[in-house]
């Protein structure tokens, strides 16, 4: 059976360093974006547009009414999205030993008993975090005022919970819930990545 090690983030906390760093040291296969990039192909909807949906929790159909209730039909998309984000994962963990970011892997791999991590900091860090990293990962943090910039962290930690949420029963970021919680508030998560991956290959 492949090694497989599932990374949930907040945003900003750097647990997506975390993971790339990780992978490199263990030589494992790395999963993130790439996820997204296949859900494309395999659907032919847009990588922005999957973007937008797979770590959502999917909206409810509401009634129309005129004159009698009926349930407006309409292609769902978030559902084709979320089949395909299930399959693919589950194809890549049987690939090879593996580190996948996000997506609820650790729920769909849990019969496969991964290794849980979770990573998460405070506020101020995480805001420190988006501001000095100019990459696409933290959506140009820069630009943003502080008031700004924490509302869209709050809003994406939000959706990320929700989503985790409803698709798994479980509450995101419990402990419970998790092998190891990281809090980077104080430490470089590239640096740190080292020590879990000794902590990884202790109980292997």
């Amino acid at each position: 059976m492949n090694k497989i090690i599932t990374i949930g983030r907040e945003f900003g906390s750097g647990g997506r360093e975390l993971g790339r760093k990780l992978s490199e040291i263990l030589k494992f296969a790395y999963y993130d974006r790439e996820i997204i990039s296949e859900i494309s192909k395999r659907t032919s909807l847009s990588e922005k547009y999957i973007q937008n949906i797979a770590e959502h929790k999917p909206v409810i159909p509401f009634p129309i009414h005129t004159g009698r209730t009926f349930w407006a039909v309409v292609p769902d998309f978030g559902q084709s999205v979320q089949s395909e984000q299930h399959n693919i994962i589950r194809e890549v963990s049987e690939k090879s030993d593996c580190v996948i970011v996000g997506r609820g892997a650790d729920y769909i791999l849990k019969e496969l008993n991964p290794f849980r991590i979770f990573v998460y900091s405070d506020d101020d860090s995480k805001i420190k975090r988006c501001r000095e990293n100019q990459s696409h990962d933290y959506e140009k943090g820069s630009e943003l005022s502080e008031k700004e910039l924490a509302k869209r962290i709050s809003q994406i930690n939000k959706s990320r919970a929700d989503y985790y949420e409803f698709y798994t029963g479980l509450k995101w970021g419990d402990k419970a819930n998790y092998d190891l919680c990281v809090n980077t508030t104080k430490i470089n998560p590239e640096k740190f990545a080292e020590i879990i991956a000794e902590i990884f290959l202790s109980k292997c």
